[in-house]
């Protein structure tokens, strides 16, 4: 397939210590009063940090028509297409016989921050699992191949391990011949001996002209001010929150499906056609996202695709109320369940019309006609059967994280293989740790190093490894990740004795002394690893920039960060100066300029800044940076209006 692509860049070697800055928590306080069950999922194990994984935030906006490698699933009345190398997102469901796409289907390729490691890109059906917000995935290759279908044809399973919780699991998709809806299996497993948290939710992207309906009469309503409130369905607060054009502003609608409701969601057009979504009754949850009609939303929409698309909404399933919640999979267990995705026409009178109850009972019952819950139930039953079946032709190839685990615990997964052939060089080090109870001896160019593992069971190797400068560095961000903060930094400074000051282990440490209020010393050190990673990067083949670029540009951007929170702005100038003038002329980079020159005082110059205009391509979801920027630029909040190609903002009473 060819679309018009931003790359999504190299991965950020500096290891995320910090613990992401969610935008989907609530209160101690916004917890009162909320069902016993989801106050109790609320509080289970949210996400402390983000190791193992790396940041993706490497790419820009430029789009260049690139090619996308896809899988395609069809049968005479049906075709889905798969892109494998982006988390196994369905990236366009077509409806042969009407020509109707039921999904939203981007028209271009552009990621933004709003995974939970950074890159993600909107439109199709994707897989979220691991914590609240987009899958780590989203960017990421996932395992594929062929696999015999409960009825006799071809099925396409897709499978990884996921690193956050350190769980496997499969989507299996098929189209039964002569069918209307793709069936889609799914399992994750806990192979460990423990229990473990776990987060699921399917989301689709839907054209957002349409009117969303499930079978509840109520809903959960979360904004970006980080409340959660039970409104009424369809009409909230005078308006219609079933039509996602009328929405004022961006938010969440997670619908409260009674327990003796068939589950299911759709979106319908004026016409009464459209998607609907159902499955087994595992798959508890429905939600309705929507961007709002605000300045924010909008500008978002047209940020996540291009100028003169049609707007779109969300259309979730998950396994739990809301997606705030986590649940418990018990300790060598597995959960599944099977959805199912297909075309629904219903009376548009009846769909669109005041009466509520109607409307929702036209659609189930429109529903019950095309896929009978019946029929469901029975397709998920035949699934299981096949779920164990070992996969035939391999068709694509996600990471090697998967079989190192595998490997390491002895685990028996069938149906899902995670060869050792899949090992590649992130690999290495950590299977050298294993089979030989050393880890390979630091490189002496200064480079950055690979990534770190953080489980228990690795954390065990790495303290009887040795004393290594490498194997110390690693060790240490094993147990920041356990939050034992204080050995961790005693490691990361043995480090440091017993060598020469190492880059990596300075950051590590100045991000220690940031996350201890310590503002002077984090400078110090953050300006120290600067200037180390520099001198090592000089000595190193000029040839090797693009190596070295993805380390500079983020330890510059957490450094001057420091400087600027020590009130050391001529510091911090320096390091800006020392940078090239492409990476300084990067939107991320203008607005740290702007921030520079506002700490000098310049306010006339930082103005000038925004009307030159910059785009930050990794723009986090609800941040409110460029305008606070802004305003402290013109004089103030409210003292001159934010420029509409700066206003993402998300919150009530901020578009």
């Amino acid at each position: 397939m060819r679309l018009p692509a931003a790359p999504v860049g190299a991965e950020n070697p500096l290891p995320p210590l910090r613990a992401p800055e969610e935008t989907h928590t609530v209160s101690a306080d916004a917890r009162e009063g909320l069902p016993r069950d989801m106050a109790r999922q609320l509080r289970y194990e949210p996400l402390r940090g983000l190791l193992p994984v790396r940041l993706l935030d490497g790419y820009g906006r430029e789009r260049t028509e690139t090619v996308l490698d896809t899988l395609v699933i069809e049968n005479s009345r049906v075709r889905a297409t798969v892109l494998p190398s982006f988390g196994g997102r369905v990236h366009s469901l077509l409806h042969r016989p009407t020509g109707r796409e039921l999904v939203y289907s981007n028209p271009v390729f552009q990621p933004a921050d709003f995974a939970l490691n950074g890159a993600w890109f909107s439109g199709g059906i994707e897989w979220n699992i691991g914590a609240t917000g987009h899958s780590m995935l989203s960017c990421a290759p996932v395992h594929a191949a062929v696999v015999t279908a409960p009825d006799g044809g071809e099925m396409l399973r897709l499978w990884e391990w996921e690193r956050l919780r350190d769980l496997p699991f499969q989507v299996d998709l098929w189209l039964p011949e002569d069918s209307d809806f793709l069936h889609v299996g799914v399992r994750v497993r806990n192979p460990h001996e423990k229990p473990a948290p776990l987060y699921w939710w399917s989301n689709t992207a839907v054209p957002e002209d349409r009117r969303v309906l499930a079978p509840a009469d109520s809903a959960w309503h979360f904004g970006y001010e980080r409340t959660l409130r039970k409104v009424t369905v369809p009409v909230a607060d005078g308006l219609d929150r079933t039509r996602p054009p009328l929405a004022p502003h961006s938010a969440d609608y997670f619908y409260d499906v009674p327990d003796t409701q068939r589950r299911w969601i759709a979106a319908l057009d004026g016409d009464g056609h459209g998607l609907a979504q159902t499955s087994t009754d595992r798959l508890r949850g429905r939600k309705l996202f929507v961007w709002g009609s605000g300045t924010g939303g909008r500008r978002w929409q047209r940020w996540l695709t291009e100028p003169g698309t049609d707007g779109y909404a969300e259309i979730q399933a998950g396994l739990a109320r809301t997606q705030l919640e986590h649940v418990r999979l018990d300790a060598e267990s597995d959960i599944s369940w099977l959805e199912t995705y297909g075309p629904l026409s219903a009376d548009p009178a009846a769909v669109h019309g005041d009466d509520w109850p109607a409307a929702r009972a036209e659609t189930a019952a429109r529903l019950e006609e095309a896929m009978p819950r019946e029929r469901v139930d029975a397709a998920y039953e035949a699934w299981l059967a096949c779920a164990d079946s070992e996969p035939g032709e391999r068709l694509a190839t996600g990471s090697g994280w998967g079989a190192l685990e595998v490997l390491r615990g002895g685990f028996k997964l069938p149906g899902t293989p995670f060869a050792e052939s899949e090992f590649g060089d992130e690999q290495g080090p950590w299977l050298e740790l294993l089979r030989a109870g050393t880890f390979p001896r630091s490189a002496s160019d200064g480079r950055p190093p690979g990534p770190t593992l953080v489980s228990p069971h690795w954390r065990d190797m790495l303290e009887t490894a040795g004393d290594d400068p490498l194997t110390e560095y690693h060790l240490g961000i094993a147990q920041w990740h356990a939050d034992d903060r204080a050995q961790a930094v005693r490691s990361w400074e043995r480090a440091l004795e017993s060598g020469p000051a190492h880059w990596p282990l300075l950051r590590c440490l100045a991000v220690a002394d940031a996350e201890a209020g310590n503002k002077g010393r984090a400078a110090d050190r953050y300006e120290a690893a600067f200037d180390g990673l520099r001198a090592a990067r000089d000595e190193t083949d000029p040839g090797a920039d693009a190596e070295w670029e993805p380390a500079t540009t983020a330890l510059a951007r957490e450094t001057i960060d420091a400087l600027l929170l020590a009130r050391r702005t001529d510091r911090a100038r320096t390091v800006w100066e020392r940078l090239p003038a492409e990476t300084r002329a990067r939107g991320r980079f203008r607005l740290i300029e702007a921030r520079l020159l506002l700490a000098e005082g310049d306010r006339p110059a930082a103005r000038a800044v925004f009307d030159e205009g910059f785009e930050v391509a990794d723009l986090r979801e609800a941040a409110e940076t460029l305008n606070e920027v802004w305003a402290q630029a013109t004089g103030g909040k409210g003292a001159e209006p934010l420029p509409e190609h700066y206003d993402f903002r998300m919150r009530a009473g901020e578009a």
